[in-house]
């Protein structure tokens, strides 16, 4: 097993450990920078030498990775990439975090020259370490080695997914077991049905058997080899069923997948009172202090805009909350003041004409966002959730997207897990793969989980991601 599970979560063991030795990594460099920078006769300015000042600056640093989804793109990235965003981590957000962190607690700030030095020994011994990581990680004798059983559309899905983002988790799936004559999958990934299970898992080193078989074959001369199933179980080879291994692996319910019994047997998607206070509380203290922090930006963008094209500085839109009550958000206006002049509720585009000047700067940033603090405050969103979808959409989306009102069980927010994981939605098929994310999200909610995505959204607001 290569991973495990905390507050419903799956944490990868891989990244656990590589995060742990990054860790160590930039405790021990900050440790030892008296001594290396004497030796190099750099400065003599005096380090703290308490043990929260090497703890905070590891700290901060690694949540910077998180943030710049370092830990996660190191396995798509060039050396000189990797190089970059780590340099982008440390230096901007780590950089940031850490003069806001020694203005604070100026006892542990170790100077100017001396946190550059660190933050530059950090850089490079860190990059240095993940590509050593990386060797370690692609060897086979690391990877877990996977076979599906199947081989229709539920095995073909999995199999792009493997192509696109599974192999990045070191798993290895070494091929299909079909269950039928009509397959879907290429004729190399297809193997021979094996007579003995477990002994086939034996000698190829399985770990683990993902089900993804049509739900219709099962009713329809289907093929589903119970006892040897529960022999590989019971001897020591994991079982998953495909939607399963989608949400461990991928962080996503996969919307073909999903079924009634699957939400209601399921042991998420539990409201808690106690954790709708704690949720209550942190959205006042975080809306709070990010107005007072972002004041100056407020300020600032909504006299470019009035510059730019006059009234309304601000736009508001009804939008479908909890429980489907309707509310109206409120943004920095970012288009031209006939962007619907027929009244008609428009997608977004790609390079959409409507979209000033001064409009694609603040979206892309998302300062024409800040102005929904204000429904943060109200009640009526939260910080972290699915984003709010305008009426007009809804009742066309959840005549075509099964489950679709299931995302309106949960506070809609200012930021959420779709926004992190898939690009902006500006069709159907794009509301249908954000929902695979907000059903992932209203499964496996809690703070940390909420924490994690504010860290994360970090990158998506400095690289512009998902902007239209």
């Amino acid at each position: 097993m290569s991973y495990i599970r905390f507050r419903k979560h799956y944490l990868h063991i891989p990244y656990l450990l590589l995060a742990m030795l990054e860790f160590g990594v930039l405790f021990a460099i900050f440790s030892m920078l008296t001594v290396v920078l004497d030796l190099a006769g750099i400065t003599h300015e005096p380090i703290p030498a308490n043990l929260l000042a090497p703890v905070l600056f590891a700290l901060v640093l690694s949540c910077g990775t998180l943030a710049m989804g370092g830990y996660i793109a190191m396995f798509h990235e060039n050396v000189a990439s990797l190089f970059f965003r780590t340099l982008v981590a440390y230096c901007l957000v780590g950089g940031v975090g850490l003069i806001v962190l020694y203005a604070l607690v100026p006892a542990i700030d170790p100077g100017r020259t001396n946190l550059l030095v660190a933050v530059l020994l950090g850089s490079v011994s860190v990059v240095l370490m993940r590509l050593v990581f990386l060797r370690l990680v692609d060897s086979e004798q690391l990877t877990r080695r996977v076979v599906i059983l199947g081989c229709g559309d539920h095995a073909s899905a999995l199999l792009d997914e493997y192509q696109q983002n599974l192999r990045a988790l070191g798993v290895r799936i070494i091929g299909c077991i079909p269950d039928t004559a009509d397959s879907r999958v290429p004729d190399d990934m297809k193997l021979p049905v094996p007579e003995d299970f477990y002994k086939f898992c034996r000698e190829n080193r399985i770990s683990e058997i993902v089900v993804a078989q049509q739900e219709r074959r099962r009713t329809e001369g289907g093929w589903l080899p119970v006892p040897e199933l529960m022999e590989c179980k019971l001897r020591g080879v994991a079982v998953t069923s495909a939607i399963d291994f989608y949400e461990r692996e991928l962080k996503k319910a996969r919307l073909d997948l999903v079924h009634p019994s699957w939400i209601v047997f399921s042991e998420g998607f539990r409201p808690s009172r106690s954790r709708a206070l704690g949720k209550r509380v942190a959205d006042l203290a975080i809306s709070l202090t990010l107005f007072l922090i972002m004041l100056p930006f407020i300020i600032l963008t909504a006299v470019a805009v009035f510059l730019e094209t006059g009234r309304p500085i601000l736009y508001s839109q009804a939008r479908v909350g909890t429980l489907g009550k309707e509310f109206r958000i409120y943004k920095f206006r970012s288009m031209r003041q006939d962007a619907e002049k027929d009244g008609k509720a428009k997608w977004a585009s790609a390079n959409d004409n409507r979209v000033t000047r001064v409009g694609a700067f603040i979206r892309n940033t998302r300062l024409d966002e800040l102005p929904q603090l204000y429904n943060v405050i109200k009640g009526e969103m939260s910080i972290v959730g699915p984003r709010p979808e305008r009426p007009e959409f809804v009742s066309e989306l959840r005549e075509k997207i099964p489950f679709y009102d299931t995302r309106h069980y949960v506070k809609p927010g200012l930021m959420g897990w779709a926004q992190l994981k898939y690009p902006y939605g500006a069709s159907v098929e794009d509301a249908r793969g954000k929902l695979e994310y907000d059903l992932y999200y209203s499964k496996n909610r809690s703070l940390l989980m909420d924490f994690l995505i504010m860290i994360q959204t970090v990158e998506v607001i400095l690289l512009g991601k998902g902007v239209r």
